[in-house]
């Protein structure tokens, strides 16, 4: 082993201690919390920067042998530390002026150390240990307002998640028993019983397909800084571990292709319809996970153009006079609002100029042949999806009516929407004739079918499979589709 693997190694067991240590300094030190907090985070930035923008192998480390924690840090891992960093901070700079007290920014920073191991493990021990602190710890968060409201959904969330992570667990004992190891790559040779129980809990955990349906009313009715961590980063915790399945073992790649297409359609298909917009965010953040999951290869990228854009956009919509649509078609909204709204409906609809193009662009030139037709129809479907954003009504801002967002949320939004313009340089190689009409003509029919189909359909979705007596059952008939794609 060469001396820069060995100070490479050291470093990177630092920096996956260095948030929690950070964490429990804050209860130490609870006057300096929003600044420790920051600091945390500016740990993991600096690191998946490095994992970025270095020429260097992946780093692969093995801690206890056969019996667990073994991590992979590539530039995959590198783009959801990335977002990881980018959206707590942000985070943490939207509530800076708030009277959030120091147990608020330490759990944040648990959450978010948690969330980076999640990110680096390879084995399926490890990941269960990480997903079960980011349960505790979004549970924690959820719950903080102590309103029997959020008491109650931080519960309904919790009690889903532990039943999904005891399918995974039992999954991950049969994988051990068949190949001695907990390492992803042992799926290969593992009965068909541990493949679909993980797969469940991932599914579950990431809000993927019907699976997922805890997730609207979860992250609707969170704090708005909370709900920007949860479809900004949280989900991806069960994503992450799909995206590097398929991409380590090539007969999963396909299963997982047809979960992410099947997501997409769901999440378009609901997000349309829905009036509330704390709701439509929360069914688009569905559909873009399908997104990431049709196209494992490029899903890094897609994670963190997506990442970023749906943090902003719940910060933005948390501001909101209102969250009814009707409400809000009926009272303009005050120009510098709007503006940023806009910017960040266009990127996740593909605009140029914006990183959400190029993710997009990648995505859709990835696709296999199979694909195409269903994800350009979910690609037109975002894009009428955010025209309910971008054509409400605005003026000039009345600050005796409706007063100035804190100069936290401007700092906050200039950091996402700045770092969506900076993260161009991943794909310029997007920007080509060909891509560019295409992605504008997305837009275009997307626009169109809103203004003249959608705008004018009143349609109340049925929220019988989102109830908590229906969630369990859900899961149990995904798990039998899971055999039978299996089996197939």
């Amino acid at each position: 082993m060469t001396m820069p693997t060995v100070t490479m190694n050291t470093v990177t067991l630092i920096w996956i201690v260095f948030p929690f240590l950070i964490g429990f300094i804050i209860y130490l030190i609870p006057k300096f919390d929003r600044l420790l907090a920051l600091v945390g985070v500016l740990g993991s930035l600096a690191y998946a920067t490095q994992l970025l923008t270095s020429n260097q192998e992946p780093l692969v480390l093995r801690l206890l042998d056969n019996f667990g924690v073994s991590l992979i840090l590539d530039p995959l891992a590198g783009f959801f530390i990335l977002t990881n960093a980018l959206v707590v901070m942000a985070v943490i700079l939207y509530c800076w002026t708030t009277n959030k007290s120091p147990f608020f920014y330490a759990q944040v920073l648990i959450l978010h150390g948690s969330l980076n191991a999640a990110f680096s493990t390879s084995d399926f021990i490890s990941l269960y240990v990480a997903l079960e602190v980011i349960s505790i710890s979004s549970f924690l968060l959820i719950g903080y307002p102590r309103t029997d409201r959020s008491l109650w959904v931080a519960m309904r969330y919790l009690f889903i998640s532990n039943v999904a992570m005891l399918f995974y667990l039992v999954g991950a004992v049969l994988v051990y028993q068949s190949h001695h190891s907990f390492d992803y790559v042992g799926l290969k040779n593992a009965p068909t019983e541990a493949f679909a129980l993980i797969f469940l809990g991932l599914l579950v955990k990431g809000g993927v397909f019907v699976s997922g349906l805890w997730l609207p009313l979860t992250h609707a009715e969170s704090e708005t800084p909370v709900s920007a961590l949860m479809s900004g980063i949280v989900v991806k915790a069960g994503v992450f571990p799909l995206v590097r399945c398929a991409l380590l073992l090539e007969e999963i790649n396909p299963i997982v292709r047809v979960f992410g297409m099947a997501t997409a359609v769901l999440g378009v298909s609901c997000a349309l319809l829905e009036k509330d917009t704390k709701r439509t965010l929360a069914f688009s953040t569905v559909a873009q996970l399908g997104f990431i999951l049709a196209v494992p290869i490029v899903g890094g990228f897609y994670a963190l153009t997506h990442g970023l854009v749906k943090s902003a956009l719940f910060l933005i919509v948390g501001n909101l006079p209102s969250r009814n649509f009707k409400i809000l078609q009926q009272n303009p909204i005050p120009n510098s609002i709007w503006i940023v709204l806009t910017i960040a409906s266009l990127s996740i609809s593909g605009f140029p100029l914006l990183s959400g193009f190029g993710s997009k662009m990648l995505t859709m030139n990835e696709l296999f042949p199979w694909q195409v037709v269903v994800m350009n129809i979910s690609a037109v479907g975002t894009a009428a999806t955010f025209s309910k954003f971008i054509f409400l009504p605005h003026q000039s801002q009345d600050e005796e009516k409706s007063p100035m967002p804190s100069p936290g949320f401007w700092i906050a939004i200039a950091t996402l929407i700045g770092s969506l313009v900076l993260a161009n340089v991943v794909y310029l190689q997007a920007y080509t004739i060909d891509n560019i009409v295409k992605s504008l003509l997305i837009i275009s029919v997307g626009w169109l079918a809103y203004w003249f189909i959608f705008r004018k359909v009143s349609i109340k979705l049925p929220r019988l499979l989102e109830q908590f007596d229906h969630l369990i059952g859900v899961m149990s008939l995904s798990l039998v589709v899971l055999f039978w794609m299996v089996f197939v």
